[in-house]
């Protein structure tokens, strides 16, 4: 029989999806997230003991004093739970799945039982609904909608339909067809015939279903946790992968309220709503004779009194407590409130990293949230930029499925570990398994069982694919696919007892510390070379966020440190891992400075603050961005800086009469050489800051063959027998027309003079187009950071030594200015530094260099501090 897999095809059909409907699926993900929002404003945003009497009051209107005094009470337990929050996100989900259910379940409901057709038609659809088990569901919700809110929903929606519609259907089917027959008679309309006739009598049927509804709705959001949806379905998830009794049992108490509740009105309701349910409630009723009083119900209009006060003194004590939140900002304040999305994988050090940066980050003035998820819904999320970052990528082997398929749509945000290792571990005890090859034959001492963790870990399909082919062990073991707390719960119960296991490890991992375990060897290095672990963030979050990026470039944990944290919140109780996370910081002074430092090094005032300097620059790039740095280093530092543009002749002649205290674009001993002779007695020279300069000629790196200017010769056609120019007073178009001489090419190419600027538009357009290109250019230059350029060489030596780039200042600068003379006497820049921020100011534009400096100095915490220290 050939194989038939139409899952390739709903694959195929998805990606269509996505391509063509994609503002389809903003529109329903706009719908279903705002009716959600809504809810959840109302219901997150009022005081828990009041929001809970309203509750009691709406079960009193509608079964009697003990279901409201009992409903009260269980509210009260969520609450006591520290769950009142994630119980509202979750019977907000219920309730916005609940109307949009019976929204279209009711009318086509309806609709099929007044059709047989139609009835045939949706019948198997139901069927299809119903049975088909409720994870398929999230699946497209996370291709379509990434994770959240809206996939939890839709897949909701779609999992409690069914009930809904069929109940209608069977309600308005079950009335008796000789009132029908008789209305008809009457006269009535068919319009009239439902709405008066069918629909009354079929509304306990119908009410049955809509309670079906809410129930399956309930049950669905809970599982829906794992698609990232809010509330204690992401509770439940938790500490089901992470084996949190405690947390687990008080997230399905808080549940279990929720459906007695729900159920139990909902129930009542129908009484209220029902002809035929007030007429049997009545009945009941006057059958007590004097004990009636027990069965008392408020009338609608006390119990809407009673909702009315309670819903407004819950919106005053908002009122009364939404001004006392604001604080002053610090020093610490970097983030301002801003809102960043992290996600990670229930591994203990996805789990410890994640905790320890949303600390970080909160002293930061950030306000992180944190979702726990699967790789596969993580990496989606972060594909479709719903997440910004997370801290456990392990590259280049365990995700690197996840990275082949989305890497183009995020980017590495630096390592921070490495490297690590994956095995297979048993406990000491076990005797001759020392490597994996002792493994074979031994099947039956290990119960012809591997324990794993999650089936989606890179690691799981290297064992299953590579590493049991590899020793001979297919066949005898077999590979269980768990989680990664399951697995360490399975091996803390064999150690217990003393019993053989085998389980997947790797290292780091706080495990090696509590128990004696051995690793077993990998003599055919089946598992691969070790990896590194990677900050990773959604495409742009770098530049969107350049502080945060620059710290995760630049965090780096130890084993010692990281195990050492890992222990701490496994110590920790359940719940509290960021409290453990607290405390790890508490007893390790300065690692918060050091991890997240703070732009700017706080605003520290110099010496020399209230000072006025006088800075000239002349339009080169790089006197631009130094001089724009050091504008916003000594703004920092309480100096009032002014900045004026020159040429080279009257900035020299205004820095010898005292009129400017200093520039930094001083090119010795060559190119200003001139005007070094004609002013040095009435100059200071503070220094190099960055060399030796190079000038050259470069080409586009897709241009084969030419690396030398000698490799220029002979190929002038494929240059249009041009080489692009700059100025033509330039020093560089002097020399160069010695070089061709030199390299034999000045009766082949034509050197074409023009204007910086338009040799960096010919540049420009040349790598757009693929197309070759000789430029005249020179070191330092944002166009190597911009464009793939390569510089070629000069065997000959023709454009001689390269110059060195001083900061030089009026006579008597050390005494006016002793510490701004020390800070510039220290500058230094790399070309890494100096081109990255020589692209960030061609990337601001023109008019907005002195923000774009300051959004790169920004994004380099420390670096201020560095250039300008402040005792």
């Amino acid at each position: 029989m050939p194989e038939f897999h139409p899952g390739n095809w709903v694959e195929t059909a998805v990606d269509w999806l996505q391509t063509h409907l994609g503002w389809l699926f903003d529109v329903i993900n706009t719908v279903l997230t705002g009716l959600y929002d809504g809810i959840n404003m109302v219901l997150g945003g009022a005081e828990p003991l009041l929001l809970a009497g309203i509750f009691a009051v709406v079960a009193f209107w509608l079964r009697g004093l003990l279901a409201g005094v009992v409903g009260f009470a269980g509210f009260l337990l969520i609450d006591s739970f520290g769950l009142w929050d994630d119980a509202m996100s979750t019977l907000s989900l219920v309730l916005a799945a609940a109307v949009i259910t019976v929204v279209f379940a009711v009318p086509t409901g309806i609709w099929a039982a007044r059709s047989k057709s139609v009835s045939a038609a949706v019948r198997p659809v139901l069927d299809v609904m119903q049975t088909m088990p409720a994870f398929v569901y999230l699946i497209p919700g996370v291709m379509f909608f990434s994770v959240g809110t809206t996939p939890g929903l839709l897949a909701t929606i779609i999992f409690s339909m069914p009930p809904g519609v069929r109940m209608t259907e069977l309600g308005i089917r079950q009335v008796d067809s000789e009132l029908v027959e008789a209305a008809d008679a009457f006269g009535t309309s068919p319009k009239q015939t439902l709405t008066r006739v069918q629909f009354p009598l079929a509304l306990p049927t119908i009410m049955a279903g809509i309670n079906q509804v809410i129930m399956l709705a309930l049950s669905m959001v809970v599982i829906a946790g794992m698609a990232g949806a809010p509330g204690l379905g992401e509770r439940v998830y938790a500490a089901v992968t992470q084996v949190q009794i405690g947390l687990g049992v008080e997230s399905g108490i808080a549940v279990v309220i929720l459906a007695m509740y729900l159920d139990r009105m909902t129930g009542a309701l129908n009484v209220r709503v029902s002809p035929l349910g007030r007429r049997a409630a009545a009945k009941a009723t006057a059958m007590m004779g004097r004990m009636r009083f027990v069965r008392y119900k408020p009338g609608t209009v006390v119990a809407l009194s009673g909702v009315l006060v309670l819903a407004l003194a819950a919106g005053g004590l908002n009122l009364a407590s939404s001004g006392s939140d604001a604080q002053a900002a610090s020093g610490t304040d970097v983030g301002k409130g801003k809102q960043l999305k992290m996600g990670y994988i229930p591994w203990d050090e996805g789990i410890a990293t994640s905790y320890l940066w949303k600390e970080a980050l909160e002293q930061r003035g950030y306000e992180p949230s944190l979702k726990q998820l699967d790789a596969g819904p993580l990496y989606t999320s972060l594909a479709q930029g719903q997440t910004d970052f997370q801290t456990d990528a392990w590259l280049p082997t365990t995700h690197q499925q996840y990275w082949d398929k989305y890497g183009s749509k995020m980017e590495k945000l630096g390592d921070w570990y490495g490297p690590t290792s994956l095995e297979l571990s048993v406990p000491s005890y076990v005797k001759g398994v020392r490597s994996l090859a002792d493994l074979k034959g031994q099947g039956k001492k290990f119960d012809g069982k591997i324990i794993g963790i999650e089936s989606s870990a890179g690691e799981m399909k290297i064992l299953k694919d590579k590493v049991l082919k590899e020793y001979g062990l297919e066949g005898e073991y077999k590979v269980v696919s768990s989680s990664t707390s399951s697995m360490l719960s399975e091996l803390k119960r064999s150690i217990q007892q003393k019993e053989p296991v085998v389980v997947t490890l790797w290292s780091p991992h706080w495990a090696y510390n509590k128990y004696d375990l051995t690793k077993l060897k990998d003599p055919e290095g089946a598992f691969g070379k070790g990896e590194k672990l990677y900050n990773v963030g959604r495409k742009g979050f770098a530049e969107d966020n350049p502080v945060v990026a620059h710290w995760l470039k630049n965090f780096h944990l130890t084993e010692k440190q990281l195990t050492s944290l890992e222990d701490r919140i496994q110590s920790a109780p359940k719940g509290q891992e960021q409290q453990a996370v607290k405390e790890w910081l508490k007893a390790r002074p300065g690692f918060l400075d050091k991890m997240v430092p703070v732009p700017g090094g706080q605003q520290k005032q110099g010496k020399g603050a209230g000072k006025t300097v006088d800075m000239g620059y002349f339009p080169w790039d790089e006197a631009i961005a130094t001089t724009y740095l050091w504008q916003n280093i000594l703004e920092d530092r309480g100096y009032k800086p002014k900045v004026k543009q020159l040429d080279p002749g009257p900035l020299y002649t205004a820095l010898s009469q005292g009129q400017l205290d200093f520039q930094t674009d001083a090119w010795l001993p060559t190119t200003h050489e001139q005007y070094w002779r004609k002013y040095k007695d009435k100059l200071t020279d503070l220094g190099s800051w960055y060399g030796p300069t190079s000038l050259e000629l470069s080409v586009p790196s897709y241009v084969k063959g030419v690396d030398s200017l000698a490799d220029l010769k002979g190929r002038s056609e494929l240059f249009g027998g041009k080489i692009t120019g700059i100025e033509s007073s330039a020093g560089e178009m002097k020399i160069l027309k010695r070089v061709l001489k030199d390299y034999g090419l000045d009766k082949e190419y034509k050197v074409v003079s023009s204007s910086t600027s338009s040799m960096l538009s010919a540049v420009d357009k040349s790598v757009k187009q693929k197309k070759p290109i000789v430029a005249t250019t020179w070191s330092p230059h944002w166009v190597y950071s911009k464009y793939p350029m390569n510089k070629l060489k000069d065997p000959k030596g023709s454009w001689g030594k390269g110059d060195r780039i001083h900061v030089t200042a009026k006579k008597g600068f050390k005494k006016e200015f002793p510490e701004l003379h020390g800070w510039l006497k220290d500058f230094k820049m790399s070309e890494k530094d100096l081109g990255s921020l020589e692209a960030a100011i061609q990337k601001g534009g023109k008019g907005n260099e002195k923000e774009s400096v300051r959004t790169w100095l920004d994004s380099r915490p420390g670096l201020e501090d560095k250039l300008a220290p402040v005792e």
